[in-house]
């Protein structure tokens, strides 16, 4: 073969192998194969199936296609399932993909390739660390050199280094067999020591490439994976900034209660208690709007003791948004605050109405009160710049909803305050998977509660 045509094979052969591998990466069960440690056999032999079907059908390209050498990367592949999934997956994998190039004559092709396969898989078990694997560089001067400043100074053995070792001498064994039974193996070989050394090179970079960017990958999925999780307890904070603050308050309202009222506090306790139950006892961040309003149920009972004939609640629920699911301590924030600076300023206290409806495929949800309204610096200012609850409500918001739900607060006409939650309407199951519907806005029903 001339020097110039092997230069170019080598080259397509790098292309080839990444191309293959960022192909198979793109599918969400092979990332699961690949990715996972621990797997059964089943799942080993799924992912040897997943990743030696290319390279399978590039063996088999390049018998039928004579000049297309740049297809065949079996030994490669060999290598990569057995240091990636264990001996004996190495050996599958190796016979699976050798099984064109035995049709074709090439017996030995099949022994070859069954150990390369088992010898990578056992340089994985040797490995103390998993990590090294995915961390294997093409750039084995490098490698070399700090494999070498390492070992002056604390001796041991470095995997890597001992990986490309590996690969550069199978790879000669490779190219030896392949003099000696000419058509039996297919094998690269020039006798320009330059383009033989070339050869020897891209076997080690052919290997390295997929891991390279199968690593990528793997990190852009932790990094995705340690998001979720920072967002997850950053919603947790938040919700646990809402349960002291409501206990707080409640405590608050029984304590002015135990010296007038004995009786009237013991029935506030035994309500408390019911509502720490039920909080304590809850572990999903959502919940339908029916359960979330039944919670202010419980808490109005208490505020009502407090308040007596000064409070008034008027419920206007489209029946329609109950079954929807909404965050979970969402709306007593927005009812404490109604209370707390909206009607416990007022003498003669005043009413709180709750309305939800649908438009345009979100939940409106409105907490208003007759109160006395705030100020015009803090109706013009954002949530998080006015009172703890609401500042929590509109963090959550955020967190849950980027830039799909928002939260309004402004005045009344005739004095008071209405805060309106504007959500994704969402119903469907417990396991916070809901899915979208289409409904039509209806009328919303009034119905006085107390």
């Amino acid at each position: 073969m001339e020097q110039r045509l092997i230069w170019i094979t080598l080259l397509v052969r790098l292309g080839v192998a990444a191309a293959v591998a960022g192909a198979l990466v793109r599918s969400r069960y092979f990332k699961f194969l690949l990715f996972r440690e621990d797997r059964s056999w089943k799942q080993k032999i799924y992912l040897v199936l997943f990743l030696g079907t290319p390279f399978a059908l590039g063996v088999l390209v390049r018998v039928i296609v004579k000049n297309f050498q740049a297809a065949d990367l079996a030994f490669e592949y060999s290598l990569l399932v057995g240091v990636l999934a264990g001996r004996m997956a190495g050996i599958i994998g190796a016979f699976f993909v050798s099984i064109p190039a035995i049709i074709n004559g090439e017996w030995l092709a099949l022994p070859f390739n069954l150990a390369a396969g088992y010898i990578a898989g056992a340089l994985r078990i040797a490995a103390k660390d998993k990590e090294e694997i995915w961390w294997f560089s093409p750039l084995i001067d490098l490698s070399i050199y700090r494999w070498i400043k390492r070992f002056v100074r604390h001796p041991h053995i470095e995997w890597q280094p001992v990986f490309a070792f590996v690969i550069f001498a199978l790879q000669v064994i490779h190219t030896e067999l392949g003099k000696l039974y000419p058509g039996k193996m297919f094998v690269l070989q020039s006798d320009h020591w330059l383009v033989s050394l070339a050869i020897y090179a891209s076997t080690v970079m052919v290997v390295a490439i997929p891991l390279k960017i199968w690593t990528s990958t793997r990190i852009e999925m932790k990094l995705e994976e340690s998001e979720r999780l920072l967002l997850q307890a950053r919603m947790e904070a938040l919700q646990s900034q809402i349960n002291p603050h409501f206990l707080f308050n409640t405590l608050n309202s029984v304590s002015s209660l135990v010296r007038v009222n004995p009786d009237t506090a013991r029935a506030v306790i035994l309500k408390l208690a019911s509502i720490l139950r039920r909080l304590l006892n809850q572990q999903q961040s959502f919940v339908q709007l029916r359960d979330e309003v039944e919670f202010i149920d419980d808490y109005l009972d208490i505020e009502v003791v407090r308040f007596g004939e000064k409070l008034r609640v008027i419920k206007q629920l489209d029946p329609e948004t109950l079954e929807a699911y909404v965050p979970s301590m969402i709306l007593q924030p927005l009812v404490e605050n109604s209370i707390k600076h909206g009607l416990s300023p007022k003498i003669e206290g005043g009413s709180i109405i709750i309305r939800s409806r649908v438009e345009q495929e979100k939940l409106v949800i409105e907490v208003e009160d007759d109160g006395v309204g705030m100020d015009a610096s803090e109706a013009s200012a954002t949530p998080d710049r006015t009172r703890i609850g609401m500042a929590n409500v509109a963090e959550r918001l955020k967190v849950l909803y980027p830039n799909t739900a928002w939260m309004t607060v402004g005045n009344r006409m005739h004095g008071g305050t209405v805060i309106t939650l504007h959500l994704p309407y969402l119903v469907g199951t417990s396991d916070l998977e809901p899915v979208w519907v289409d409904s039509a806005i209806q009328d919303s029903r009034s119905k006085t509660l107390r």
